[in-house]
């Protein structure tokens, strides 16, 4: 098995409140959970401060985005300095919902990332094709010029974790197979070693996200380029440590 360390985050994306993730927290912190497993909870950023100072400090926190600049005039955003300032140390960049319900550019994920880790986060970037893209045979073409703009601003790989999400298969309820899961995984880490280095290709995690859940996740977990997952609805139900322990 890989040397890299396993890493699960969970996206609670607009979901919960106090009371809801107030008990899921709790879940959490009292639950027993691999030891050689990472784990990152994806927090509202309304509830980013709550979550932090609720949660296990094994347990890190992320933002589900930020903006790519320190401060300014730009209402609703918020930025690196303020997500650290909560205490949290990483966030998610270039989610499909970003990038396909807000109309996130390559450009603006790229800036992003390049911005987030300056600041000192760490940065789950996430790419991956739509339906329509993998039936016309273009995921490879789709998913390495994503990759590519997120390389171009990468200044260290060791603060970045790669999360591959087909579109098609996130909260429907397809799932890609391990293989095919595997398939994409094992090109991309091909493509990284061409195009970035030897040395970030073996180190770097990708994970998969797209309806990973406790039934289907050993299975998953068990691909050789597989390093973990970025779990959506079901980072809210109990099935979440069963995720998070895929590999113990």
């Amino acid at each position: 098995m890989s040397a890299r360390r396993f890493f699960v985050g969970g996206n609670w994306k607009m979901n919960g409140d106090k009371e809801s993730l107030g008990e899921l927290i709790t879940m959490l912190n009292t639950a027993s959970l691999h030891d050689e497993t990472e784990v990152v909870c994806g927090a509202p950023s309304i509830y980013l401060d709550y979550a932090r100072s609720n949660l296990d400090p094994k347990i890190g926190v992320a933002a589900q985005n930020c903006y790519k600049v320190a401060k300014g005039a730009f209402t609703g955003e918020i930025s690196p300095a303020m997500i650290k300032d909560c205490g949290v140390d990483w966030v998610i960049l270039g989610h499909s919902e970003r990038r396909h319900v807000f109309g996130e550019c390559d450009e603006l994920i790229g800036q992003k990332v390049a911005h987030a880790l300056e600041s000192g986060l760490g940065v789950i970037a996430c790419i991956g094709e739509k339906l329509e893209e993998r039936e016309a045979g273009t995921t490879e073409e789709v998913v390495f010029a994503q990759t590519q703009v997120i390389a171009d601003n990468v200044s260290d790989w060791g603060k970045v974790v790669l999360a591959y999400e087909p579109v098609w298969a996130i909260g429907t309820g397809k799932t890609a197979t391990p293989e095919q899961a595997q398939e994409v995984h094992e090109k991309l880490r091909v493509w990284i070693r061409e195009n970035i280095s030897e040395a970030v290709a073996d180190s770097v995690r990708i994970l998969y996200g797209g309806s990973v859940t406790g039934v289907n996740c050993k299975e998953l977990a068990g691909q050789a380029d597989v390093d973990g997952f970025l779990v959506g609805g079901a980072s809210l139900k109990p099935e979440f440590v069963d995720i998070i322990n895929a590999r113990a």
